[in-house]
């Protein structure tokens, strides 16, 4: 996973955690990921993964954000066609919510549509 210097891996908007990771993310660099994810799980009760800079995920990629879905409402924000089409394929954005922007993911009631 790589991480843009510029903004940070795990932050929050509106008090919602966002990570936000790039890359093509697969199971020889998933860890980071995990990390950040259950750490920003128990900041809250919703976690936004920022997906707009991830370019390829594998299924070991689908079970981390799985995992994450258990344990926080997880939110998927502005994915890229490959990772909207594999969350699509797989039946994942069915089991969880993906915005198309940053924006409406963090947004108070984004959880109510």
């Amino acid at each position: 996973m790589t991480i843009n210097k510029d903004v940070p891996a795990t932050g929050t908007t509106g008090g919602i955690a966002v990570v936000d990771p790039a890359g093509e993310l697969d199971v020889e660099n998933l860890e980071p990921l995990r990390e950040r994810l259950l750490q920003a799980a128990k900041s809250g009760p919703v976690v936004v993964l920022d997906a707009s800079r991830i370019t390829f995920g594998d299924s070991s990629f689908l079970r981390v954000l799985l995992e994450a879905s258990h344990l926080t409402e997880l939110r998927i924000a502005a994915p890229q066609p490959a990772i909207e089409r594999l969350l699509s394929l797989v039946g994942m954005n069915m089991a969880m919510a993906v915005y198309p922007t940053l924006e409406e993911a963090t947004a108070l009631d984004a959880g109510k549509r």
